[in-house]
C-alpha cells in the first residue's frame, strides 16, 4: 500500500467560510492543479441566483475545495475512533474534491435541453483520457474506478459513501454555509463546529450522538429554509426559464438550418448531439455568455429578444398556477399564439419541490439513508422519532407552481387583447 506524499511546505487557500482549506499531500494538490479542476473556477455554483443574489458570484471550484476541506477535518476527529488505511482516507478527499468536476456551464438548464447528466460526465473525467485520470493512476490502475464508485454511491464501503453523499454530509454542509455566506442571507447558518464534535463513525454510516441532536435539527431547518428562500427564488427561477427557452431556440434553429451570422462553434457538437469529452470541457459559463453577446444580434427575433433579456435581466413574470386548472393554460396558450407571442418560448409553467428530510421506506425508488442519533446507551434511533421538529416536516413533499411569462409584450399589445390576457393571468395594470 501506498504511503502518503507531503508537499515539502503546507499548501494554504484562505476561505470565508472556513477560514483556511489545507493542503498537505502532494496527490490533492495535482489533483487542485489540473486543468479539469480549474475549469470549475469558470462555473458558477448557483448558476442564475445571481440575479437574485448579487453576491452569490462563487463559483464551483470554491465549493468543491470548502467540501474537500470539511472532509479532511471530519477525518481527523474520526482518528482514533476508527481505523482507515491511507487508500481509504485517500478516497474519501478525492471524492469529496471531485464530486462536482462534471458540471458544466449554467449546469442544471443546459442539462435539461441537452439532456446530460453532470455525474455521467464527472464519471467520463474521472475515467477518460484526462489528466485527472492520469493522476489518480499514479497511486493505483483501479483507484479511479473505485472514485468514480464512490461518487456514484456504488461503493461497497457505506461510511465512505455516506460522508459525501447522504442526508447529511460534507457537500451538503459545505454548499449551505457557502450559499448563504454568498448570498448574504442567514437560513443556511448552523453550527458546523458541534456538528463535526457529535459525529461518529460506524461501518454502516455515520451517526450522531444523541446529545447533538439540536444541532442536527438545527442544519435540516436551514436546509428547508434555502431551498424555498434561495434556490427557488421565483427571480431565479425565472432568469433558468428564459436560459433553457434560449437553448431550445439555438437547437430548434440549428435543426432547422439557421444560417448563424457567426457559427456556433463550441456548441456545435451539442447541437449535433455528438458530445466528446474534450468538447465538453472546453464549454465553460464565459463560452455560453460570448454566443448570447452574438445572438442578440441575430436576425431572429425570438433568439435576440431571449438573449437580450438574459443579459439585461428584463426576466419574465410571474403567477402562481393551479397545475389542475388545464383550461387556463390552454385558453392562454391559444391568446398568445393570436398576439403573435409564441407560447412554446414566452409561456411556461415552472414545478419546484423539495423534500427536507425523509427516512428510508421500502420499495421507493429513492432510497433515502436516514439520519441515526446514537442513544447514551449506545443503541442508534433514527432522527425523527427523537425530534418533534423533524418528525413534524418528515416525508412531506412540498410543491410550488409558477407560471412564467413576459409582462411587457403582454402590456404591448392592442388595449381589449391586453386587457383579456392580463384579466386570465390575474394581472393588474400597473404590476
Amino acid at each position: 500500500m501506498q504511503q502518503p506524499q507531503l508537499l515539502h511546505e503546507e499548501k494554504v487557500f484562505k476561505d470565508p467560510v472556513h477560514r483556511y482549506v489545507h493542503v498537505r499531500d502532494k496527490f490533492i494538490w495535482d489533483l487542485i492543479n489540473s486543468p479539469e479542476f480549474q475549469r470549475l473556477r469558470r462555473v458558477k455554483q448557483l448558476g442564475t441566483s445571481f440575479f437574485t443574489f448579487h453576491g452569490g458570484e462563487h463559483s464551483r471550484f470554491n465549493h468543491s475545495l470548502g467540501v474537500y476541506e470539511l472532509m479532511r477535518r471530519i477525518l481527523e476527529t474520526f482518528e482514533g475512533r476508527i481505523q482507515l488505511t491511507y487508500e481509504e482516507k485517500l478516497l474519501c478527499l478525492c471524492a469529496a474534491l471531485l464530486h462536482d468536476v462534471g458540471h458544466g456551464p449554467f449546469s442544471h438548464s443546459f442539462e435539461k435541453v441537452f439532456k446530460y447528466h453532470h455525474e455521467d460526465w464527472t464519471r467520463a473525467i474521472l475515467l477518460g483520457d484526462t489528466q485527472i485520470n492520469r493522476i489518480l493512476r499514479r497511486f493505483d490502475e483501479e483507484f479511479p474506478k473505485k472514485l468514480a464508485e464512490v461518487i456514484n454511491k456504488t461503493y461497497d464501503n457505506k461510511l465512505i459513501v455516506s460522508l459525501i453523499s447522504s442526508q447529511l454530509d460534507a457537500d451538503r454542509m459545505d454548499y449551505l454555509l457557502r450559499d448563504a455566506y454568498y448570498t448574504g442571507v442567514n437560513y443556511g447558518n448552523f453550527e458546523i463546529e458541534r456538528i463535526l464534535r457529535v459525529m461518529r463513525p460506524q461501518e454502516d454510516g455515520i451517526v450522531f450522538k444523541f446529545s447533538g441532536m439540536h444541532a442536527v435539527e438545527d442544519y435540516i431547518m436551514s436546509r428547508y429554509q434555502m431551498y424555498w428562500q434561495v434556490y427557488f427564488h421565483p427571480v431565479t427561477r425565472s432568469a433558468e426559464v428564459v436560459l433553457c427557452k434560449i437553448f431550445q431556440r439555438a437547437k430548434w434553429l440549428f435543426a432547422n438550418g439557421y444560417p448563424f451570422s457567426q457559427e456556433p462553434v463550441m456548441l456545435l457538437p451539442f447541437l449535433q448531439e455528438k458530445v466528446e469529452l474534450a468538447d465538453y470541457l472546453a464549454l465553460d459559463e464565459s463560452a455560453i455568455l460570448f454566443y448570447m453577446q452574438l445572438w442578440r444580434k441575430e436576425d431572429d427575433p425570438i433568439l435576440k429578444d431571449l438573449c437580450a433579456r438574459f443579459l439585461d435581466r428584463n426576466l419574465f413574470k410571474y403567477v402562481e398556477y393551479n397545475p389542475r386548472d388545464f383550461r387556463l393554460l390552454a385558453e392562454l396558450k391559444e391568446q398568445f399564439q393570436q398576439a403573435g407571442i409564441d407560447p412554446m418560448y414566452y409561456l411556461e409553467v415552472d414545478t419546484t419541490s423539495d423534500l427536507p428530510y425523509d427516512f428510508y421506506r421500502a420499495g421507493e425508488e429513492e432510497e433515502r439513508i436516514p439520519i441515526m442519533l446514537q442513544m447514551p446507551s449506545g443503541e442508534l434511533v433514527e432522527l425523527s422519532q427523537k425530534s418533534e421538529i423533524v418528525q413534524a416536516i418528515s416525508g412531506k413533499r412540498r410543491f410550488d407552481y409558477k407560471l412564467y411569462f413576459p409582462l411587457d409584450k403582454v402590456m404591448a399589445l392592442p388595449g381589449d387583447l391586453s386587457r383579456k390576457i392580463r384579466e386570465r393571468l390575474g394581472v393588474m395594470e400597473d404590476a
